[in-house]
């Protein structure tokens, strides 16, 4: 059964994913992701990534280019053990953009114990499409 110590070491792993991303720390991914995490952003166009060196470079590429969130926000979060050192964590993300749109995603992160640390080993990026303005 996962202790409050456990959930809360999950939870702050996520949160620290949004700092390293946020502040271009991309050489301190291995402290958020195991070493061949699967990154994928499939549906919202941007392909999965197998591996810190692909989500690194993949992110340097996106920041050079402008598409990088300037910040990320991480909420709702749920945590269901799956095995004795695996969950499944649910939760939703806010990015501001660059040009100030805001986005909406929902994580589906599956962690585990790696070396007594609790670490994404897969999170699927889904987006929450924007409510039509009118519906009349």
């Amino acid at each position: 059964m996962l202790s409050v110590v456990d959930r809360q070491q999950i939870t702050e792993t996520l949160a620290r994913h949004a700092f390293v991303v946020d502040e271009n720390e991309l050489d301190q991914l291995g402290e958020v992701f195991t070493p061949e995490a699967t990154y994928d952003m499939t549906r919202s166009g941007m392909g999965a990534f197998q591996g810190i060196e692909a989500m690194r470079a993949a992110a340097a590429q996106m920041l050079a280019a402008g598409h990088a969130p300037l910040s990320h926000f991480v909420t709702n979060i749920t945590i269901t053990e799956t095995g004795e050192s695996t969950a499944s964590v649910r939760s939703k993300g806010l990015m501001i953009m660059h040009d100030g749109a805001l986005h909406a995603v929902v994580y589906d992160d599956t962690v585990s114990l790696h070396e007594g640390r609790w670490l994404i080993a897969s999170r699927i990026i889904s987006p929450i499409p924007a409510a039509a303005a009118d519906l009349h």
